[in-house]
């Protein structure tokens, strides 16, 4: 199901990466000492090149929730690709839990923007579709309420302490849907799209269907209504007995089947209601481009491109893959890159994070820390710091030294771009090929240093 995103899909032209192999990048500080080695790699990487990948994943087939046709959809395009670049391509699946979702649309077709993916309440009306005018109740109280509401979808502010009275109060006015507002996040995130629990509702299901939407389509749905009346489709679906899969492709190096490896990861999933450019759109292409600029270039070690799925419940997919590998298999890995949300646009985001799990370094932060100073880019790099919340995660619990790489604010690695985990997280509002395009060269000369 395709999902617009706020202001629309249209293509946008991004500024176009633009330096010779020996000139300053951005922000660096001196122009880069390059080795040959270096140099064949650089020569090759194109962030236009993975934008192309990146249209099709975050606006053709935009959020990508683990385990449903949307996820596999992407999946099957990824290895789709990297079979046409020679690699040996598997797909490797997994269950994964339930999910519930819901479309908001304009069924007359306008605005065209309106026609976003949000969560559905698992305690409320499932695979069932309303349409009514929207009204706005603002805090859900029995005052704030018009005469009547009967048939119509109500908009209610969030208030997760209230919201099992908020919805009672819709249902006595005779409501055809509720769609909570999520509460703003706390500056400069802004909030995401939700699921909705009723725990109380466990034993009786609510009839109408409950909603959640993000701070961004929280601010559109209210600008609409102040322009006159505003007509919505809402439509919700339980998707049940889930599978979710990562794409594994590899390329046997020179030492031979049973020779040491090197991984170049990144997740393919989103949370629910995002196109997922930056996160970890992002990280995804970078992967594609790397292999196929590595696709030729003799190494000795296995190159091993690894993208998962569902990430966002939990690092599911990496955990699974860690855990079926024998430990003669884990002994193989020298190094694993994941990238995790690597172009950002947002102006604040000026630092390349090392982040390690245990907060130590490893064969992967010493080899990214290394291409750094080689490209003059050292003094826009962090120290290796602590934490967690990515796929490396999975790696680094056994002992395999991985890192995740990844453009944030200075101050802190939790200091995110306003985007993240919203529908804004889009090419338009959320890339910037110049980032995309050093985080190809870092861990491109990384990861063939620790190969060849």
């Amino acid at each position: 199901m395709l999902t617009i995103a706020l202001g629309g899909a249209a293509t946008v032209a991004l500024p176009t990466p633009a330096w010779a192999a020996d000139d300053k990048r951005p922000g660096s500080r001196r122009a880069p000492a390059l080795t040959s080695d270096d140099r064949k790699i650089i020569a090759q990487v194109s962030a236009e090149r993975a934008l192309a990948h990146l249209r099709v994943l975050s606006e053709e087939i935009g959020p990508r929730i683990g385990g449903t046709a949307s996820e596999r959809r992407a999946a099957d395009y990824i290895a789709k690709q990297l079979d046409r670049l020679g690699y040996q391509v598997r797909l490797e699946p997994f269950a994964v839990a339930d999910k519930f979702l819901a479309q908001l649309a304009s069924p007359a077709g306008l605005p065209t923007d309106l026609n976003w993916q949000a969560g559905a309440s698992p305690q409320a009306a499932l695979d069932t579709t309303v349409q009514g005018d929207v009204v706005d109740v603002g805090a859900g109280a029995p005052e704030n309420y018009p005469a009547s509401v009967t048939g119509q979808i109500v908009l209610v502010d969030y208030v997760a302490a209230r919201r099992e009275q908020l919805v009672a109060t819709a249902l006595e006015r005779g409501a055809a849907a509720v769609v909570f507002l999520a509460a703003d996040g706390v500056p400069p995130r802004r909030s995401s799209t939700f699921s909705p629990t009723l725990p109380g509702s466990a034993g009786a299901p609510v009839p109408i269907p409950v909603v959640g939407v993000a701070q961004a389509q929280k601010e559109r749905l209210r600008a609409l209504l102040a322009t006159g009346r505003l007509t919505l489709t809402v439509s919700t679906a339980a998707h049940r007995n889930l599978t979710s899969h990562n794409v594994i492709a590899e390329r046997v190096g020179r030492s031979g089947a049973n020779g040491p490896v090197v991984m170049v990861s990144a997740h393919y999933d989103t949370v629910v209601g995002a196109p997922g450019a930056n996160d970890d759109g992002s990280g995804t292409v970078l992967c594609l481009e790397l292999a196929r600029v590595m696709k030729a270039i003799p190494v000795d070690a296995t190159l091993r491109f690894a993208l998962w799925g569902s990430e966002e419940q939990g690092l599911l997919g990496s955990r699974h893959h860690v855990r079926q590998l024998p430990q003669a298999e884990r002994d193989r890995i020298l190094a694993v890159y994941q990238n995790d949300m690597v172009a950002t646009s947002w102006d604040p985001a000026t630092l390349y994070w090392l982040l390690s799990f245990t907060g130590q370094s490893n064969r992967a932060t010493d080899e990214v820390a290394a291409a750094g100073v080689r490209l003059g880019y050292d003094p826009r790099m962090s120290p290796v710091t602590q934490r967690g919340s990515s796929d490396h995660q999975s790696f680094q619990e056994v002992g395999i030294a991985s890192a995740n790489f990844s453009w944030r604010g200075e101050t802190s690695p939790a200091l995110l771009e306003p985007p993240y985990h919203t529908p804004e997280d889009t090419i338009a509002k959320n890339i910037s090929l110049e980032r995309l395009q050093v985080s190809l060269e870092l861990i491109g000369c990384a990861a063939y240093a620790t190969a060849r």
